[in-house]
């Protein structure tokens, strides 16, 4: 017998059973809409990813963190030479940027493959992240992030994983050696968008970084808020 159960009269379990079904459905119709503008405001963009994030963002919120009116998203099964961070502002309902991201050392060459919350991997996480704030370091204007996954992104604050400025990550790099450089974890963005990009999303708003990797997409505690993952959206995981 399940613990809440146990605790409950038979009546008083039935109607938190059905407050719980009403937050899941809840969770599910919030998400929805999200995704749709996502969609909209970046075409181009792999709309699982979006999906996802509109999911992890709006479970998020019904778990009890705060709302937020911008999103970035980073689409980490896309090549390095590709534009694949996106930052919406929500409220207005525009796409603010499409640009470069590196990825970490260890994560791969051009394309990402490995990811890692161990400190010192050098590697990328992936999950949701909520920002932080800005400040000065060795690297310039900078994003300090707070890692809201458990297992998965949970150390990016100690690791200082962070949004950065680098002269890697420009397409001049590209042209260069044939793929962005890369980082020591952090999705380092080009020198020329660093600080309006950050100060964009700085404060609490919400970063996403997707990898179409199963086992995270499966026990991921923002991901499922609506009682399961959306048709189509495990199909291609790995």
């Amino acid at each position: 017998m399940p613990f809440l159960q146990r605790m409950l009269p038979p009546r008083r379990y039935r109607l938190a059973g059905v407050a719980l079904a009403v937050l899941m459905l809840a969770g599910a119709v919030q998400a929805a809409p999200l995704a749709d503008t996502l969609k909209q405001l970046a075409p181009g963009a792999d709309p699982r990813a979006l999906s996802l994030a509109a999911e992890a963002m709006s479970c998020a919120v019904q778990r009890g963190q705060p709302a937020a009116g911008r999103l970035a998203v980073i689409d980490y099964s896309l090549p390095s030479t590709k534009r694949r961070l996106w930052v919406f502002d929500l409220d207005d309902r525009r796409l603010l940027f499409r640009e470069w991201v590196a990825h970490g050392q260890a994560t791969g060459g051009n394309r990402a493959e490995h990811f890692s919350n161990v400190p010192e991997s050098h590697a990328s996480s992936l999950g949701l992240y909520r920002t932080l704030n800005s400040y000065h370091g060795r690297n310039g204007y900078s994003l300090r992030l707070k890692g809201l996954e458990p297992g998965v992104n949970d150390h990016a604050y100690s690791r200082a994983i962070v949004v950065h400025g680098a002269d890697y990550a420009t397409p001049a790099f590209i042209r260069r050696v044939g793929r962005l450089g890369r980082s020591y974890g952090c999705p380092a963005v080009r020198p020329a968008v660093a600080e309006p990009l950050i100060d964009s999303i700085k404060g609490g708003q919400y970063l996403f970084a997707y990898y179409p990797q199963a086992s995270w997409i499966q026990h991921s505690r923002y991901l499922g808020c609506g009682g399961g993952e959306s048709p189509g959206l495990m199909a291609d995981a790995h």
